[in-house]
Parts: structure tokens; sequence; C-alpha cells
């Protein structure tokens, strides 16, 4: 099924009468959204709206990201979230679209400074389960009307409703960019050199690092952004930080893009076999982490909050780490382990009752957990 206009969308909820799983472009399928008819987004493309004075773009679910990243580029602005590209992780095909990135809460390397996609979610209409349409937020920060809805469904992955609509705050891209590196670090002295980073005042846009860099070699990496005489200053002042490391800056535009493309994309593990787990975590626990993990290879985001970790096929992350403060989701890979961690009882007893709230036929991405 693919509908052509919101109202057609409604209807078509209305009237199935077995499970729906939504889809938009196909390029970051995680997890089994059972079985049922396919839903598509497709047909529901177009940037109805966009005020570059006001730093706001309204667009259908459908709409390529490509398409909408182009737009906002010719008026020198972007979706400051970064989101990721998933298609070389999961190889999977299809064209990226902005209702699959707010569904899943797609975001990059530098939500360590601005936040998540749902933190610059506006507003929302959505068709619900019963087949009503909703909408949810507005087209300015300021109006906080219906906020937590508006939260809410940026992560649903399709189990609440089916986007029609999504209003997003943009920002102006910045003048220029530069790379503070550290060469060979081992990973506990990285995430500390992360950590001293990302305390100072030089408003550090990107904190990763790389066990196995583009030459084989450690190394951990510190985004700066802004004005060309800011970032000329900051990082110079950054690199001072670790003058009795093996520290250089990069300034050409072109090479951080595509150092942090990679970093976002999970570059080193695309095509290489075996299982992707995404963990989250206190910074200071992961390097503890990987080593009980012992994984094939990884990526440190987010300061270290964030690691991408490479395994066997069928390797049970979860039972390998055992409790931490933090979760494991499993990105690719096959085998009788949950895709998604399991809730705990308090909070999984909450999913359930928004669920019943919103898809109270339970025909929205069933195999799903909320």
């Amino acid at each position: 099924m693919r509908p052509g206009s919101e109202a057609e969308l409604a209807e078509m909820v209305r009237q199935a009468t077995g499970p729906l799983r939504v889809r938009g472009g196909g390029t970051r399928t995680i997890g089994d959204a059972g079985a049922g008819a396919v839903l598509e987004t497709g047909g529901l493309a177009g940037v109805t709206l966009h005020e570059p004075g006001a730093l706001t773009l309204v667009a259908r679910p459908g709409t390529p990201l490509a398409e909408v990243e182009k737009l906002l580029d010719a008026e020198g602005q972007r979706l400051a979230f970064e989101p990721m590209d998933h298609r070389g992780l999961l190889g999977t095909s299809g064209t990226s679209t902005i209702g699959g990135v707010v569904a899943a809460n797609v975001s990059g390397p530098r939500r360590i400074q601005v936040g998540a996609c749902r933190d610059f979610l506006l507003g929302v209409r959505f068709v619900d389960g019963t087949g009503a349409v909703i909408k949810n937020g507005g087209r300015v920060m300021k109006n906080v009307t219906g906020y937590d809805l508006v939260k809410l469904l940026a992560g649903s992955r399709g189990t609440l409703g089916v986007l029609t609509e999504v209003s997003l705050k943009v920002l102006p891209k910045p003048e220029a960019v530069a790379s503070v590196l550290i060469d060979g670090l081992d990973d506990a002295g990285a995430v500390k050199a992360l950590a001293r980073g990302l305390g100072s005042p030089f408003d550090v846009t990107g904190a990763a690092h790389l066990p196995q860099g583009p030459d084989g070699a450690p190394v951990t990496m510190l985004r700066i952004e802004g004005f060309a005489g800011s970032v000329d200053y900051r990082s110079v002042q950054l690199a001072a930080l670790f003058d009795s490391m093996a520290v250089r800056v990069e300034r050409d535009p072109q090479a951080v893009a595509t150092t942090w493309a990679a970093v976002r994309d999970v570059a080193p593990m695309q095509g290489a076999a075996g299982d992707v787990w995404r963990i989250s975590c206190k910074p200071s626990d992961a390097p503890g982490l990987v080593a009980r993990l012992e994984p094939r290879a990884v990526v440190y985001d987010w300061g270290g909050g964030l690691v991408w970790a490479l395994t066997s096929e069928g390797t049970d992350a979860r039972a390998r780490l055992g409790a931490f403060d933090g979760h494991a989701t499993r990105v690719r890979g096959a085998g009788t382990t949950p895709v998604f961690p399991p809730e705990p009882g308090p909070v999984a007893a909450l999913t359930r009752a928004i669920r019943a709230k919103f898809d109270p036929r339970g025909i929205l991405a069933a195999g799903l957990p909320g």
C-alpha cells in the first residue's frame, strides 16, 4: 500500500483488518516489525515550507533526506543533528527519507553538542492506529503545546502512528571546521582525552576514537566548528591541552568532513562479516566494556558514550557485558538474542499503556517494542 495523501493513509489504516508494517525508504531496518501488509510512505513526499529566516522546515515523511539537505545547503543551512546513513553498515539500498530519520531518531556525532533529532523536532502530524489524524506541536520552538508527544514520536519507529508531516528547526552551516587529532592512544587514554576536550571551553562538536584509524593506527578526534577566526584560535588552544601527546590539527574542510562522515556512518564495519552492536554507556565505562566484549572492531563516539562493536556472528553481547549502566542493541546480525534491550518492568508497563492509547488494535509495527 502506498497512499498519496494523508486522507488516503487514514482511510487505509481505518480499513485495515490485520497488522501493518510501516516503511519509508527501507534503508535502516532494525528489528522485526512483524508480519503484515507493507504501508509505504514514499507517496507522501515534498517540502511544504522552508523559511530560512525562521530556521524552519516542514516536510512530508517520504521526502528524500538528500533533497532536504540539498535545499538547506543552498541557503547555507543544515540539519545540525547530523543524521547517520545506515546503508553501508546494514547493507541496504533505497533512499533515506526524513520521516525515517525522525521515526528512528537518527543522530550523529554532533549530538554531544546540539542534541538529537528529537531536540529539533518542532511538530508532527500523524495517523494513529485508529485512523485518526493527530497534529502536535508547532513550527517555532517557543510553541510547546503537546511537546511530550512530539518527543514520543521521534524514535517510536512507527509503533504509535504513521507520520504525515514533520516540522524541524534547522541551523546555519559553519564558516570553518577543524579536527584536533591525537595519535597512538589506547582506549582508556583516548576516552580521558575526549573527556578533557569536551570539558574545555572550546565548544567541541565531535569527540570520537578509532582504535584502527584510516592508516591502521589509533586516532582520537575532536572537532571544532564556527567562524574561521574562532576555529583557528580554538583549535590551537585545544591542541595545546595535549602538547605532551602526538597531536596535530587538520583544517582542510573536505578531509574533516570525510573523517567525520566515516565516524557517523561507522565506516570501519561496513562490509565486514559479523554482528554489529550499538552500546550506550557512561563514557568512563566504555573501555572496560569493550575489553569484556572483545570485539573484532570498535568505534567510540560521543566521547565514549556511544560504542559500535563488531562481534562474531551469533554473539550475545548482553551476556558478555553483564550488568552495566546503559544498554546494548543488536543493529545487525541474526540469532535468538532480542534486537532491542529488555525494558524494566515499570517502563514496559508505561510503553504498553501508551501504545494501547494510540494503537488499541495493535496493528502498527506489532513486532517492535515501543
